[in-house]
Parts: C-alpha cells; sequence; structure tokens
C-alpha cells in the first residue's frame, strides 16, 4: 500500500521517537530510582551510627532482639561471621495495620559492643512512601512520554504540511495541465530552493515538450492533407484506366488491387488525421447530444450494409442516453462503434444495442473467442483478417472517450457476443 511523503515521513520519525524516549525514559527512571535509595540509605548509615553510639551508653539496647518501635534489632554473632562491611538491600515485611507485606529498605552491619561481644545490628525503615514516590514519577513520566510524541508528531506533521505545500502546489499544476491543449501551466516562486529548482525544471521540459509536439502535430497534419490530393488523382486515374477495354483481365485484377491497396491507404490517411484533431482538441464544441437518435440514424445509414450480411438487430431503449458533448466527436464515436459491430460480425449474426441513461452496450457475434482486452484499443490491433481495416476504428473511439474524464469504455465477451459498454458518470 502506497503513503504520502508526510505520512511516510512522520511513521518512521513517530518509531524513532518512540525508541530513543523510552530509553530516555529508562535511563531517567533508573536516575531517580538511585537517587532515592541513595537518600534512604544515607538515612540507614546515619542511625546505624547513632545506634552503636546509643549502645554504648545504653547497653539495655543489646536486649532488643526483635522489630519493635525503633525499627531495629541486635543480636550476637560468631567472631567467623563477623563483617565490618554495611549490606543493604529491600525486602518485605508483614504489617499487622494493613494486613499485607509491605517494602522496606535494610541495612546489616556488624560491631563489637563495650563487652568485646560481636553483634550484628540490623536497621529497617519503610519505603512505602518513597515507593509511592516513584510510582508518581513513573506515571508522571508515561504520560509525558506520550504526550511528547504526540506533541512531536503533531508539530512535525503541522511542518511537514507547510513545508510540503509547494510540493503539493506543483503536483496539483500537473494534474491539471494536459499536453497539447493550451493549458497553462502555472508559474510560481517558492521560497524552498529545491521546490523553487523543481518547478523551473518542469516549465523548461513542459515547454521543450510542447514545442516538439507542436512541430510534430504541424507535420502530420500538412502530410495528410498533402498525401489526400495524390491519392485522390492517383485513384481517379486508376478508374479511368480500368475503362480501357483493352486491358486483360489479368491487368485488371491488378489495377483492381491497386486501387483498393490506394483507398485503404486514404482511409488509413484520414484516420490518422483524425485521431491528431481529437488528441489536439480541435473538436471543442458542446451541446447536450440525445445518443438514441444519433443511434437510430446511422442504423438507417448502414441498414444495406447489414442486410448484405443478414444481421438480425436488436435495439433495447430503455431511457435516453443524453450529455453534452461534442456534435461530431458524438458521431464518430457512435459511427465506429457501430461499424465495428457490423464489420466483424459474421454472416446471419446478431447486433443488440441497448441503451440506458448512463449506458450503452453494444453486443455482436462474431469470432467464437475473446478479444485481447489489454491491445484491442491499441492502434493498429485488427481482429481476425479482415483486409479492408485500418486498425483504427476502435484506438479512436478511445482516444474520444479520453476527452472525457468522467467517461469509460469497457469491453467483455460473455455467452458468445463480444459487448462494447460506453458509460459515464
Amino acid at each position: 500500500m502506497k503513503i504520502s511523503l508526510k505520512y511516510y515521513t512522520i511513521k518512521y520519525l513517530t518509531l524513532i521517537l518512540l525508541a530513543v524516549i523510552a530509553v530516555w525514559a529508562a535511563l531517567y527512571y533508573a536516575y531517580i530510582l538511585d537517587e532515592v535509595y541513595d537518600n534512604v540509605d544515607d538515612g540507614l548509615k546515619n542511625r546505624k551510627i547513632q545506634l552503636i553510639k546509643a549502645v554504648y551508653v545504653d547497653p539495655n539496647l543489646l536486649k532488643n532482639n526483635e522489630f519493635g518501635f525503633n525499627e531495629f534489632n541486635i543480636n550476637p554473632v560468631s567472631p567467623l561471621k563477623y563483617t565490618e562491611k554495611n549490606k543493604l538491600y529491600n525486602k518485605m515485611y508483614y504489617m499487622e495495620y494493613d494486613d499485607e507485606d509491605e517494602p522496606y529498605r535494610v541495612l546489616e552491619t556488624d560491631f563489637i559492643d563495650q563487652y568485646g561481644k560481636y553483634q550484628k545490628l540490623v536497621v529497617r525503615t519503610s519505603t512505602v512512601e518513597e515507593d509511592e514516590l516513584i510510582y508518581d514519577l513513573t506515571t508522571a513520566l508515561v504520560i509525558l512520554y506520550f504526550l511528547l510524541v504526540i506533541s512531536v508528531i503533531l508539530v512535525n506533521g503541522l511542518l511537514l504540511n507547510k513545508a510540503l505545500k509547494p510540493f503539493y502546489h506543483i503536483l496539483n499544476n500537473l494534474k491539471k495541465y494536459q499536453f497539447g491543449q493550451h493549458s497553462v501551466y502555472e508559474k510560481k516562486t517558492y521560497a524552498i530552493k529545491e521546490f523553487n529548482d523543481l518547478n523551473t525544471e518542469i516549465e523548461g521540459m513542459i515547454g521543450r515538450n510542447e514545442l516538439v509536439f507542436l512541430q510534430q502535430k504541424q507535420f502530420i497534419e500538412n502530410a495528410s492533407h498533402e498525401l489526400q490530393t495524390p491519392l485522390a488523382i492517383a485513384i481517379n486515374k486508376l478508374d479511368f484506366a480500368m475503362r480501357n477495354d483493352e486491358l486483360s483481365e489479368d491487368h485488371l485484377k491488378l489495377m483492381s488491387e491497386v486501387k483498393s491497396n490506394l483507398s485503404r491507404m486514404t482511409s488509413l490517411n484520414k484516420s490518422l488525421l483524425m485521431l491528431s484533431k481529437i488528441e489536439n482538441n480541435q473538436f471543442n464544441k458542446s451541446e447536450n447530444i440525445i445518443f438514441n437518435d444519433i443511434i437510430k440514424e446511422l442504423l438507417l445509414d448502414y441498414e444495406d450494409y447489414i442486410e448484405h450480411k443478414e444481421i438480425t438487430t436488436h435495439v433495447i431503449e430503455e431511457e435516453k442516453f443524453s450529455a453534452n458533448f461534442d456534435p461530431d466527436l458524438a458521431i464518430i464515436l457512435l459511427s465506429n462503434l457501430l461499424k465495428n459491430a457490423i464489420r466483424y460480425n459474421k454472416v446471419d449474426g446478431e447486433l443488440e444495442i441497448e441503451i440506458k441513461e448512463n449506458l450503452i452496450i453494444v453486443k455482436n457475434t462474431g469470432l467464437d473467442a475473446p478479444l485481447d482486452q489489454a491491445k484491442i484499443f491499441n492502434r493498429f490491433y485488427k481482429q481476425g483478417t479482415e483486409q479492408s481495416s485500418t486498425g483504427l476504428g476502435l484506438s479512436i473511439i478511445k482516444t474520444i472517450i479520453k476527452q472525457y474524464p468522467n467517461w469509460d469504455i469497457v469491453y467483455e465477451y460473455n455467452d458468445g457476443y463480444h459487448c462494447f459498454m460506453v458509460s459515464k458518470k
């Protein structure tokens, strides 16, 4: 699935931020935890010193063998286990008031009393408040973490929107631009150097391409017009020569084939010129056209051709198909569509035309196999072995449809019928 540059950037920025801030949060949490325990441990060490001093003053404290109100106990220890080092650790102790275990920080140390005996002093202090502080800090840290990530994403999104605004403007101009249709590419200067350079290069490229296109268009039009006259003269001279009674049958057949090829060349020349005019937007009139009426008129024009091939015709007129369309293009579109359905139909075949409000379906019998949907609208693609075909009829239809963005033409092969469906939104 493709995503926009903005969301692509935000996605990876979010993942990086999540990782970086998570590491930072973990380090910060460890630092806060260490500071809290350092403070608690300092308090325990100070209390240890005070208790040892108090024992030398009051020997009765040596009898305090269980944790009591003062949160310490003193018990004898063997000389072999004696150590002067402090041992600090966390431990859970049962509290009667809360009826559950509570966390404590514990310090163990050994000392020699005033009687020369070895004693173990265990001092503890509750860390409930410290744990609550850590919990509150952790909660605040998590909230801050998500707020920071969301804020960065929002700010980055806004900045990207602003930074990419020239890009979207250039893209929108390119979408509206239609090659060779006299549409003007909007020129604009941008503050961001890269986008300004991009826009300048696009303007230059469009100018160069338009110039080449104009030269090609003029060449095609001139060549087509210049070819029409000598082709017409050649065909007329052949007609005149073929009236000579002294010509043999072989010569007449040869000249007939030449005339047929010249006629095909004339038709091909006219079709190419037609394609050029359509692509150059030389048909730019627009009026409300009722396609039903044009179809009926064209069927009358092709009546002899239809009868010659003994084709059965059915017109199913459910609704009026009307649209704002160039009248000449409408005739060319429907003419090529019907000629295609008649020319490639089989003898004693069927032609069915279904007309709805937004859909025209032309069905015809013919080849007992579907046509190549990927190539059928390509120029010079031919169905079957029809020699008189130029292979441009369906290409002209497709080119006309392209001039109207809300229109489409689709080919399907259903139940032995070749179906061409022209639709509009």
